[in-house]
């Protein structure tokens, strides 16, 4: 069964890791998925990394869905626009999903650097990227959503709650997003369009992969360097539970809430792609983190 056959969903963010998952996830259950990044195989973004949003819309084609590749920079209010113009002739005004996934601040801060040592520079830019790109690309989107009566938005974020995340401006950018989230659906309530935050847990991407050295065959020899990366999760498992959370008719119920993959799954029956169900809250309590 595809629950979600017939709907349009935008993927901001979907060139790797938990965007592409969430991408490929939503054209699994049905839906024609709108892939957006900075990189293509022709034009390289500055994080300089080998997937690009054509791959991440084959995936989506491949699982069942319809992939449509669309290089965007959502820091750029033009761009846009143009790209909620296209999907509004294209797909006769409907959009149901949204999910605000642009980050590339991973180059843009150092683990234990106090604020005032950090550049300012790369703090204020990873806002820029990681925060205003969301709202920006949430603006454009909410009209149409509002017109149907109808639509979910979904933040992806890092963190339950309101809590210091290590470093001041990464703090920032998660936890501007779940705000975000709280914020926009406070005021789309009388329209009847969903926003939430949903989280990972101890995220395994493409990137968190090359860090440790591993591949996702041999992931489990990463405990040599962090006994807590047998905890993590591939990106498939938070994008089955927002896969899980599109196809809701009740999801009205859970806006504004910050949310958690493992959360998610004690509530809808969903995996990991390797069978798995783990759930880093309950070890993260455990460990006293």
């Amino acid at each position: 069964m595809q629950p979600l056959q017939g709907r349009i969903a935008l993927v901001a963010g979907a060139t790797r890791g938990a965007g592409r998952a969430i991408a490929v996830e939503l054209g699994r259950a049905g839906a024609a998925v709108y892939v957006t990044g900075r990189t293509t195989r022709e034009r390289p973004s500055p994080m300089n990394r080998p997937e690009t949003i054509e791959e991440t819309a084959e995936l989506v084609t491949a699982a069942g869905g319809q992939g449509i590749p669309v290089r965007v920079d959502h820091t750029n209010a033009d761009e846009v626009q143009a790209l909620i113009e296209r999907i509004r002739r294209e797909q006769d005004g409907r959009l149901d999903v949204l999910v605000n996934d642009v980050w590339g601040g991973d180059p843009l801060h150092a683990w234990g650097e106090s604020f005032w040592e950090a550049s300012l520079e790369n703090g204020l830019l990873m806002q820029r990227q990681a925060v205003h790109s969301h709202i920006i690309t949430a603006y454009y989107v909410a009209p149409l959503m509002i017109a149907r009566g109808s639509g979910l938005i979904v933040e992806v974020t890092d963190g339950v709650g309101y809590h210091y995340r290590g470093h001041l401006f990464y703090s920032m950018a998660k936890i501007g997003v779940s705000h975000l989230a709280q914020a926009m659906a406070a005021d789309l309530k009388p329209h009847g369009v969903a926003a939430l935050a949903v989280t990972p847990g101890f995220l395994r991407s493409e990137a968190m992969l090359e860090h440790f050295g591993v591949t996702e065959a041999n992931w489990r020899d990463a405990a040599a360097k962090d006994v807590h990366f047998l905890q993590s999760e591939t990106p498939y498992f938070v994008a089955r539970a927002i896969a899980c959370l599109a196809a809701d008719p009740n999801v009205m119920e859970k806006s504004g809430q910050l949310l958690s993959s493992w959360g998610l799954s004690d509530e809808y029956p969903f995996e990991d792609i390797d069978g798995r169900r783990p759930h880093w809250g309950k070890y993260a309590e455990e460990q006293g983190f």
